[in-house]
């Protein structure tokens, strides 16, 4: 069962993402808040899998939320929801430890679905807010050579690490290098230990400021998706 709680600060909105998760299979809303401080409140004592949390609240946006959240004991993930795909958003979300971010434009099925992959530990980026991110690193500074950890890595998984960065799944990796799933795993959980990383969303996220992928190989994957 994947325990769920929603932060929003519309009433409205928290009721029908609660209803629409808490009638799926497999899926159960533990709790809700409508700030980020009452939700760092309601996580200390629910322990959820999966946070809905939403970008713009008042007393605690987010963001700030979602650092607070994941700097204490917790398992739980956060999957960012917000009307905003600007740049600003997307970094300091991602920055700030999310797993996945999803506009609230989705669908109810692709809102389900997003939940559901959180919550398995994979990374979750609706497709606007990847280019966006592209974008940002696009306009930003070439990284000047590999930093210390990721020498740390052999040769294999760089190119797993590369691999997360362009969006594929272990199933797609374990393809893609003609290996078994669970070597890929394997590799996966090694890359974050030794980059000390949380979860693929950060490794995405390292890919990028490390100069490792560049945006240009990013998009042109994305646009041949």
């Amino acid at each position: 069962m994947i325990r769920v709680v929603v932060v929003d600060d519309q009433e409205m909105v928290r009721a029908g993402f609660a209803a629409l998760l808490d009638a799926q299979d497999g899926i159960e809303v533990v709790g809700h808040a409508s700030n980020g401080a009452i939700a760092l409140e309601v996580c200390a004592s629910a322990n959820p899998d999966v946070v809905l949390m939403d970008v713009r609240m008042p007393v605690l946006d987010g963001v700030a939320a979602t650092e607070r959240l994941l700097a204490t004991p917790t398992h739980a993930r956060v999957l960012v929801l917000t009307t905003f795909d600007v740049d600003d958003y997307v970094y300091a979300a991602l920055r700030a430890g999310a797993s996945g971010f999803l506009l609230k434009d989705a669908t109810p099925e692709e809102l389900v679905s997003a939940v559901r992959v959180v919550a398995a530990g994979e990374a979750l980026l609706a497709p606007t807010v990847t280019r966006r991110l592209i974008e940002h690193f696009a306009r930003a500074p070439a990284a000047v050579g590999p930093p210390p950890s990721l020498r740390a890595l052999t040769p294999r998984e760089r190119e797993v690490l590369v691999l997360i960065a362009r969006g594929l799944s272990n199933r797609e990796i374990a393809e893609h290098l003609v290996v078994a799933e669970q070597t890929v795993k394997t590799h996966v959980g090694r890359v974050l230990a030794k980059l000390g990383l949380r979860d693929r969303a950060q490794a995405v996220m390292a890919a990028y400021e490390s100069g490792l992928v560049t945006p240009g190989v990013l998009r042109a994957h994305h646009e041949r998706a």
